[in-house]
């Protein structure tokens, strides 16, 4: 197999000493995978415009929630398509800044059930605090979603 430098070289040499062939044969290849990649640019737009309608709200309520899990998250799904499932990285903050104060970034939480979210539906869960770094509490901070996922009934 080629190196992937030398592909566009190799392509470039039969162009140039078979050019009816060469152009019969990539022209169409070359207008499949723009197709292809069109149609996946089209499609992760759409979905994340989608992503961007949905209402998800989380804070620190212990009164709400039980001490194990004391942040509350509601969702509610604000597009014309039922969400399927749905992934988010929690992160902490203090109020004014851009620092991200929880420890592990790794911290996901994940909405998916049996049954899609409906159009106008509700969510509503509890979950653990995420691991914050030395001499912050989660009262002092605000929490925020971020990197969210998910997938749409087609």
């Amino acid at each position: 197999m080629l190196p992937p430098v030398l592909i566009p070289l190799t392509w470039l040499g039969l162009l140039l000493r078979y050019p009816k062939r060469t152009l019969m044969i990539g022209v169409p290849l070359l207008a499949i995978l723009g197709s292809i990649a069109g149609w996946l640019i089209l499609d992760n737009r759409h979905t994340q415009q989608l992503l961007d309608h949905l209402d998800i709200q989380i804070s620190y309520a212990p009164s709400e929630c039980s001490a194990d899990a004391p942040l509350s998250v509601h969702l509610r799904n604000n597009t014309d398509k039922s969400l399927k499932d749905l992934q988010w990285r929690i992160a902490a903050y203090r109020p004014g800044e851009n620092i991200n104060l929880v420890e592990t970034l790794f911290t996901e939480a994940r909405y998916s059930s049996a049954s899609p979210l409906v159009a106008g539906a509700q969510w509503h869960t509890c979950l653990p605090l995420p691991s914050l770094r030395a001499g912050y509490r989660a009262s002092t901070v605000e929490f925020r979603i971020e990197r969210r996922q998910g997938h749409f009934v087609r």
